[in-house]
Parts: structure tokens; sequence; C-alpha cells
């Protein structure tokens, strides 16, 4: 038997304020609100990537430290470490170059859930 994987992700993650995550995720990642169910404590955001969506679910306390770390490519990672300058964003130091591969950086949300933004150096 094999397993046929479809065409969409949704990275689901814990915050512990739903609106205010809501609010972080379309300005800072340029998401968009699919849908949002408070009974339950769960919204998806789409992003700006084509199959790729953000889950948040409401929790009491969010867990540091574990979990995956989701990459969005960018066409210009100067231009978006200045987008997270400006927003004020928590930053896990400058921008990395791994010579002739990518180029990184690492960035948290309120809840403290990793991000980073990577630059092929394809693209560069």
């Amino acid at each position: 038997m094999t397993v046929e994987i479809g065409s969409e992700l949704t990275c689901s993650m814990g915050v512990t304020d739903m609106a205010a995550s809501i609010a972080w995720y379309e300005r800072v990642m340029h998401c968009t609100l699919l849908y949002r169910v408070d009974e339950i404590g769960w919204c998806e955001l789409a992003t700006p990537m084509k199959g790729v969506n953000i889950g948040l679910s409401e929790v009491e306390n969010v867990a540091q430290g574990g979990g995956a770390t989701n990459v969005f490519e960018v066409a210009d990672i100067d231009a978006a470490k200045a987008h997270l300058d400006a927003e004020g964003v928590r930053q896990d130091g400058e921008i990395r170059h791994i010579e002739g591969l990518v180029k990184l950086v690492t960035f948290y949300d309120p809840d403290g859930n990793c991000f980073m933004f990577s630059q092929s150096e394809q693209s560069a």
C-alpha cells in the first residue's frame, strides 16, 4: 500500500492570543485568514505560497524549543530582513550565509514559534 500525498500543507502551531496572532501573521507574513472557529480555538490562514497554510491552535502555554521550523523561500532576503526589522520581529541574529547554497534568517512569532526565510544561491 502506498500513501498518496496531496498538494497542500498546513503548518500547525500553538498560540496564546488568537486575535493578536492572526493580526501578526497578516501583517508580517502577508497571510490571509481563511476561517476561524472560536469554539475549538482554531483558525487557518493562507500564506502567499500556493498550497501552504498556517493553522493556529489557541492554547494556554506554548512550549518553546521543540517542533519543526517552517522555512519560507523569499526572492530578496535583505528586503525580507528589513521588513522583519521594521515590524520589530525578534530574530536570531543576522542573515547567515552558507556559501554556494543558501542565505537564512531565523525569526519568531509573538509566541516563540520559529520560522526562517531562505534565499537560495541560485536566486541570489
